[in-house]
């Protein structure tokens, strides 16, 4: 019999974790190996290979099986639990299922499908009621609010990591998030791809390069400089030839110009990877999915209409996201998979310092131009022109841009000679600031 059940066990070790001792083995097999074992025929390795179990589980059995050899077992029974809820908790989840399916139903809401966990989250949240995610599928199926789940598409091109900061995943996703909005608004998130820690979230009614700039600033001065960083092959990231400009200029083809955006990602010593297809950015889509999903389905419920409200429903999923909810690929939660590998010394983070000759992150972090100084020792920016000292005539000065959205005024740092000769404040229509 010990000879057979050798034979079986690398089979029988294919569904260790999926099947319980007492459905892989009989009693009388048990009995067996554990009166070979006493006898000192075999090794107890074999017995814990044989059984798929540690140590400490086959002592337990052993320990039962010395207490009443004749009436041993490793059969039980289960106990009935009372899983019954009470019909308030049963009113409020279908209440909550029927606005799920009036969401679903509006055609001008981007939700197509249930979300059971959003609804368990939900009423835990929101009533204090602690109910398991499949008693609520069971109450969905029994009333009609059920929708047999699509498969998902898989993605072509998977990016692995072995430390936080070797990689992050930076983009932004452009959706109606409120049903009761006037107009669809730009997520931008920047995303570690080791830890799956968002990183840096926003809501913005515009997009534009100094909007990705800024992402990049708060991420880079709370964690560091990241080996790399992943993005798409939008203009705001990439140069490609044939799609940016009308007239092709063969002196400039894909990647030898560089947008404000990589230009300050090279200035900090950044790789930049880009994505070749959409799919490819599969581990940035997928919390985006997450979030827009939650995202609008709260907005709806609470019937928002202002992006400043709106960001405090981010605010909460992102906190959800990040330090509560286990991430369907590495089975943890991401703060403390990010955490761990940081005490662990596990990173790429490079600590952040203003590079010489520089003296203020203002200029690093910031819109580019260059302009020549011209007889009367002005230039011109957007037929803007502005005087400058300190550098000579038909010579180039480099000017750094820091607008400033809520006064409504840019800082303009001029630059020359690896010195900081002028600072001067413009306002941010007059330099037409959408179009660096």
């Amino acid at each position: 019999m010990i000879e057979a059940l050798l034979k079986t066990s690398k089979k029988r070790k294919l569904n260790i974790m999926a099947n319980q001792i007492h459905k892989r083995f009989s009693n009388t097999q048990i009995k067996s190996l554990i009166e070979s074992y006493q006898k000192k025929e075999i090794e107890l390795s074999y017995i814990l290979s044989i059984l798929g179990i540690g140590r400490s589980r086959f002592f337990e059995i052993l320990k039962s099986y010395r207490q009443n050899p004749a009436a041993f077992s490793i059969d039980y029974k289960r106990e009935a639990i009372n899983r019954k809820i009470s019909n308030q908790v049963e009113d409020d989840i279908l209440a909550e299922l029927f606005v799920e399916k009036c969401l679903i139903e509006d055609k001008s809401n981007p939700i197509k499908y249930y979300n059971y966990s959003y609804i368990r989250d939900l009423l835990m949240d929101k009533y204090g009621h602690k109910i398991s995610l499949p008693t609520i599928i069971d109450r969905a199926k029994r009333h009609g609010f059920y929708d047999k789940a699509k498969k998902p598409k898989a993605h072509d091109r998977e990016v692995l990591t072995n430390y936080i900061g070797e990689l992050l995943q930076h983009d932004s996703s452009h959706h109606k998030w409120s049903p009761y909005a006037s107009g669809k608004w730009y997520l931008i998130t920047t995303i570690d791809d080791f830890s799956r820690k968002i990183l840096c979230g926003d809501l913005l009614e515009s997009e534009t390069s100094w909007a990705h700039i800024e992402s990049a600033e708060n991420t880079t001065l709370e964690y560091g400089i990241a080996y790399s960083w992943y993005v798409d092959s939008h203009s705001i990231f990439r140069l490609v030839q044939g799609r940016d400009s009308f007239w092709r200029k063969h002196v400039k083809v894909t990647d030898d110009a560089s947008p404000q955006f990589k230009q300050v990602l090279s200035e900090l010593g950044i790789k930049i990877i880009y994505a070749l297809s959409a799919q490819a950015k599969g581990k940035i889509e997928r919390p985006y999915r997450w979030l827009q999903d939650r995202i609008v389905r709260t907005c709806a419920r609470e019937g928002i209409k202002e992006i400043s409200d709106a960001r405090v429903v981010l605010a909460a999923e992102l906190k959800r996201y990040n330090s509560y909810q286990g991430h369907s690929t590495t089975g943890e939660i991401p703060d403390e998979r990010f955490y761990r590998a940081l005490h662990e010394k596990r990173s790429l983070f490079r600590q952040f310092e203003i590079p010489k000759p520089f003296v203020s992150t203002k200029d690093i972090f910031a819109l580019r131009a260059d302009r020549m100084v011209n007889a009367y020792r002005k230039i011109s920016i957007n037929n803007l022109e502005l005087a400058v000292s300190g550098v000579p005539i038909r010579a180039y000065t480099a000017l750094r841009i820091v607008p400033d959205k809520k006064s409504g005024l840019a800082e303009v740092r001029f630059w020359y000679d690896d010195r900081l000769v002028g600072v001067q404040k413009v306002r941010n229509k007059d330099l037409n600031i959408p179009n660096f």
